[in-house]
Formats: C-alpha cells, structure tokens, sequence
C-alpha cells in the first residue's frame, strides 16, 4: 500500500483511526528516510574533506589552504555540538520529523552555496571566510538532522530490529565515505587537475544539494512522527510533575532541573544515562580519529605505507571504508543477540587487544595488497563496534529528551578526541614513535568502550521491549512504562520492517 499523500495522511504516528496497513507504510517510510537519510548526510561530511582538497589552492589561494583546511575541521566541530543541542531540543518539542526537514534544508543551503563561491581572485580573502562561516552552518545542520532522524527512526522500528537498522544506518558513513573518495578519483581522472579546480569539485557539491532536496521531498510526502508532539509534551510534564521520576531526594527538595533540560541531562534525572554514553562515544570517536583521519593522513605522509604512490591513498581508504560498512551492517543485530552491554564490552576489548597490533603491523607494510588488507582489518576490529549505536543512544534516554540527549552525547563527545592533531604529537615523542602513540590511543579507546559499556543497561533481547517505553504517573504518583505507540499498534502482529 502507499503512504497517503501529506493532505490525508495523519500528521503523527499511528492512532486508532489508522490501519495496520497505514501504519506499516508510515513505518517503512521512516526506517527509508533514517537509512538514506544518514547516507546523504555523511555525504556532506565528507564532501569537504575529500572532494574540496584537491580545488583548495584555486578557491583561497595557495597561501591559505594549509590554514583553512584545519579551520573548516575545526568550524565543522563547533558546529556540530551545538547544533546537536539547538536541535535535538526543537526535535524534542516540536516534533522530529519537522525538524529534520529543516535541518535537511538547510544542510543543502550550505553545500549549495559552497558550490558557488566565487574563488580568491574575485573576493579575496573573503572566500577562505565564507568557507569557514558556511561549514559552521553546515555542521550545525548536519547534526540536527541526524539528532532527529535517527531517533525517529528508532522509534518507528519494532524493537528487535533496532540493532538491525542501526547497523545500516551507522553503515552509511564508510559508505559516503567510500562513495565521495571514488567520485573524486574519477572526476580528477576525467577532467584533470585544472579542470577539477575549476568546476569539477563544484559539481560534487552540487550533486550533494540535489541529494539533500530529494531527501528533503521525501520527508515531506512520506514521514511522520512516531511519537506526536502532543503526546511528548504531556510525557515531560507528567515527568516534571512527578518529583521521583526526575530524580529523587534533589527534586522533593525543588533542586532538580526542570524536565527536558539541558541541565536536567547533564547534572539531572538522565546525568548517569548521558555520561555513560558520553564516555562510550568518547572511545568510539578516538578509535575512528585514529583508523580514519590520522590513518588518511600517514599514508600521506608516508608515514604508513612508506613505498605506495600519493594516489594509492584514496584507494586504501576506500578499500577500508567498504569493509567497514559491510562489518557495521552486522553488528547492530549482533548486540540485539548478544544484548548491547554484551557487545560493547566485547567489541571494546577486541578493540583494545588487536587495534594496535594490526596498525603496527600496516605501519610496517610496504604492499599496496597488504596495505588494504590490513587497513581493512584495523576499522573492522575497530569502528563497526558503531553498528548499534543509534539504536542504543535512543534507547537510553525518555522520548521527551530523546533527540537532545542522542545528539549531545554523539556530537558533544567528539571535541576531546578531534583535537588530535594538538595532543598526539606530543605523544608520539613522549613515546618515542607515532605508531605506538596511535597503538596506546586505540587501546585506550577501545577501554573507554567496554568500561562505559559495562555501566549501561543489558538490554538482552527480552529486554528491548521495554527499552523504549514512555514512563507513565498512576493516581499515586507511582512511575510505570506504557509501550510507544507505533509499537502497541502493531503488537501481536508478526513481520513487517
């Protein structure tokens, strides 16, 4: 059946006047646009990183393009936390679905405008600015959408699927940055270095907005909330209105932060939930910055790989990018078998155990075969422990501070571990090598995964029922869970996405 089109279609989640049939379409709808979605959006990442770099010199000069290219890193990382907090807390409020596709817009807003910048010659200095200003902007978008789409996404999958779907979902980044690499290398093939300068680069960054807008269509024809507004609203002043579900003794005593708050997840009812998952990305985004940015960049400085071409890198990190995806598709239904503190802890002390032995052993190949191989190995017993990861984060905080709570935990915990390139120099000389700088910060990335892990909830697969349910206040103020909705819809009901 197909979704009926946005006149007739119920602006929110499934409801008594629905059919199962609506209610599947709504679904499917949904766990289409988190998977599509999130590739779009990691395409944006990535755009800048790889297909920009090589048109850096004509668009600033070539004064400017060591320093703005890691400022527009540092730019994209401000951003992103803050829009993750902007964001997650609108998403929370006004409802996810519109909130993605404004994040959508305005993601493509920003590509777009990159695209037609006009370079150096034009504007001068002004062109290194706008690059900066607009990937500001674009990191705030690019965490808004996913601070949105991802939990409702989640919310809309029946709960033994979540670990399945967050797999795919996470999966997309490695793809995207699989996809933006390749496309770079055949743009540069076709149209040569000057040309690509010119308006290839341009052309990929157009391409990415159009993505966006189709996207952006999709949402808007096909999505809709699983959880309402009205719903979420009443969840939060339930909460706020019951001192023991916000948080015991400090709220009989009027201390504890209002429901939905900012304060209230950092230092409030959620603070326990959200440092635990803090400290769990934290390991996660020092295992990626190691196997991916500072991997990037020793095989460019023939740090790792001494004996390969310039123009093998691309090539190793795509090889690595496509195993990676292929290896994160299947762990998010891994931990829903294992339960997640299962996973996490096991994926942390593999990461622990074999992330520096195969990135010693990749620092000492020469091969363009064993190069791949091996860096293959490293992100596959590294970072596909990302798989259940956007099931997990919204499995661990209430629907009424879903978004903020997934978002600031995902984006707020890549400031330490981003800043790289200032504290593992310093290492690599403490250590007396980079590559046992590289093997110490993997080890410990890998430890910060299972001890955080070891801190949260099971959620062995009889549990996952339940690891989304909305708290309800009885007639005595005692807290309960009732089922979501899009869940209690279909309960009893086999199959489906």
């Amino acid at each position: 059946m197909t979704v009926p089109p946005p006149a007739t279609r119920p602006a929110a989640g499934p409801g008594p006047a629905e059919s199962p049939a609506d209610t599947a379409a709504l679904r499917r709808a949904a766990l289409r646009g988190g998977i599509v979605g999130n590739f779009v959006d990691q395409l944006h990442i990535f755009l800048p990183l790889t297909a920009l770099a090589p048109a850096l010199p004509a668009l600033v000069g070539d004064d400017a393009v060591a320093g703005t290219a890691a400022l527009a890193i540092t730019a994209t990382l401000l951003g992103r936390p803050l829009g993750a907090v902007v964001f997650g807390r609108l998403a929370d409020r006004a409802g996810r679905t519109r909130v993605t596709q404004a994040a959508i817009a305005g993601t493509a807003a920003c590509t777009a405008a990159i695209a037609l910048l006009p370079d150096h010659r034009a504007i001068g200095g002004a062109a290194m600015a706008l690059v900066l200003l607009l990937r500001f902007a674009g990191g705030m978008f690019l965490a808004g959408e996913y601070t949105s789409a991802v939990p409702l996404a989640m919310e809309w999958a029946k709960p033994r699927r979540r670990g399945l779907l967050s797999g795919l979902i996470m999966a997309m980044a490695p793809w995207a940055q699989a996809t933006v690499a390749v496309s770079t290398l055949i743009l540069l093939a076709l149209l040569g270095p000057s040309a690509y300068a010119a308006y290839g680069w341009r052309c990929a960054f157009g391409a990415g907005a159009l993505a966006s807008l189709a996207v952006l269509l999709y949402y808007r024809r096909r999505v809709a909330d699983a959880r309402p507004a009205p719903a979420v609203a009443r969840e939060r002043s339930a909460t706020r209105g019951n001192p023991e579900a916000q948080g015991g003794p400090e709220a009989r005593c009027g201390t504890e932060p209002a429901a939905g708050s900012v304060r209230a997840l950092v230092a409030g009812a959620q603070a326990r939930a959200f440092w635990q998952v803090f400290a769990l990305m934290s390991g996660l985004w020092l295992l990626t910055n190691m196997v991916v940015l500072q991997l990037a960049a020793a095989l460019s400085a023939h740090t790792v790989g001494a004996a390969l071409p310039a123009q093998a890198q691309p090539l190793v990190m795509a090889v690595a990018a496509v195993a990676q995806a292929l290896v994160m598709s299947a762990t998010g239904q891994l931990s829903t078998l294992l339960g997640r503190r299962r996973f996490f802890v096991a994926a942390g002390l593999l990461a622990a155990a074999a992330g520096p032995a195969v990135y010693a052993l990749l620092a000492g190949s020469r091969g363009l075969l064993a190069v791949c191989l091996l860096a293959a190995a490293l992100q596959a017993v590294t970072v596909t422990a990302y798989g259940p990861v956007g099931a997990y984060l919204a499995e661990r905080f209430p629907a009424h501070q879903r978004s903020v709570g997934y978002g600031a935990a995902y984006s707020v915990s890549i400031v330490i571990p981003a800043l790289y390139p200032l504290w593992l120099p310093p290492l690599g000389v403490m250590l007396g090598s980079p590559t046992a700088a590289v093997g110490l910060v993997l080890a410990l990335g890998g430890l910060l995964v299972a001890g955080a892990g070891a801190l949260g909830p099971a959620l062995r697969p009889a549990e996952l029922d339940a690891a989304m349910a909305r708290p309800t206040v009885g007639a005595g103020g005692e807290a309960g869970v009732q089922p979501d909705p899009a869940h209690a819809s279909a309960a009893g009901r086999r199959g489906g996405s």
